[in-house]
């Protein structure tokens, strides 16, 4: 995506200060599936079985972001966050799946350029094994692996090295912000360009990711709920919420590519499991660009936040 496409975006959604919701990885109906392989069952398979199954699950799995794509284009959803297991062991050592996806370009190029045509942002949010603040050197290095991969992965979907195809993880390990820093600056920049960071309710409350991002020169995902677990707040509306935000705001280069979470507690305000609906938003939200919905009933939920919370900011 060239510079001159994405100024045409943000010159669209400048027109409008209605935050973009965004669809995470699958709908709550059968709509939007993805298939996927076990290392252990992939193991016992041979060299050309693998090769075999690898192609038809990416080939299906490819379709059903195309998909995926065309549902959010329908249900008028801006950003829609893909699945990290996407494309199944593609950085396994025999680099059969690596190999195959490089053979698919061409098909990966052209599912990119239709989220470009519909004007869908496509974000990543890595598995919880990404941990670049791990004690382990070991660990890190699977990371950077993994993040290798899914970079590799965006550049064939022809999605920019930069924040606009973000690749979301948290902090990790605690009380090891240096060492994160450290190794966020030693990435290569088609890794490094896309990374973002994000607060948790555990390891590093929003000052503290906050601090790193800046440190690191990268942009800040803000959670508000995962904020108000890790402060034990009881509003969504405490200032902390808003000043957090718009601190998050200043790590990102370009503003209106500002990326937020929002979900709510399944069994209380507080409960770190997500509710089927979002039923409370934080009034600050509404000077979010761009929210990525966290919530277990999916598209529904978005539909519901559409009908109510978004009618008030009219």
């Amino acid at each position: 995506m060239t510079n001159i496409q994405l100024q045409k975006i943000n010159a669209q959604q400048k027109l409008s200060t209605t935050p973009y919701l965004g669809l995470v990885c699958i709908t709550s109906d059968q709509e939007v599936r993805f298939r996927t392989i076990t290392r252990t069952r992939y193991l016992k398979l041979s060299l050309q079985q693998r090769e075999d199954t690898l192609r038809e699950l990416y080939q299906h799995n490819l379709q059903c972001l195309n998909g995926a794509l065309s549902f959010c284009q329908k249900q008028n959803i801006r950003l829609y966050r893909m699945t990290s297991a996407l494309f199944p062991l593609s950085d396994m050592e025999d680099e059969i799946g690596a190999n195959i996806l490089e053979e698919m370009s061409a098909d990966l190029g052209k599912i990119g350029q239709i989220a470009q045509t519909l004007g869908i942002r496509m974000v990543l949010h890595p598995d919880q094994f990404v941990v670049l603040s791990s004690e382990s050197s070991e660990v890190v290095e699977t990371s950077i692996k993994i993040l290798a991969r899914h970079a590799r992965t965006l550049d064939l979907l022809g999605l920019p090295q930069s924040p606009w195809a973000l690749m979301n993880i948290h902090g990790g390990k605690s009380q090891r912000a240096e060492k994160l820093v450290k190794v966020i600056s030693e990435l290569p920049p088609g890794i490094k360009n896309r990374l973002t960071l994000e607060n948790d309710e555990y390891s590093y409350n929003a000052n503290d990711i906050l601090a790193v991002c800046q440190q690191a020169n990268i942009p800040m995902v803000f959670d508000a709920h995962h904020h108000i677990c890790y402060e034990k707040l009881d509003t969504y509306n405490h200032p902390s919420v808003e000043s957090a935000l718009l601190a998050a705001r200043e790590t990102w280069l370009n503003p209106d590519w500002q990326l937020v979470h929002i979900s709510n507690g399944d069994s209380g305000f507080n409960d770190r499991k997500h509710s089927h609906l979002i039923t409370a938003m934080p009034d600050a939200y509404y000077q979010a660009p761009w929210i990525e919905v966290e919530a277990k009933h999916k598209e529904k939920a978005i539909a519901h936040l559409q009908n109510w919370w978004l009618i008030q900011n009219n």
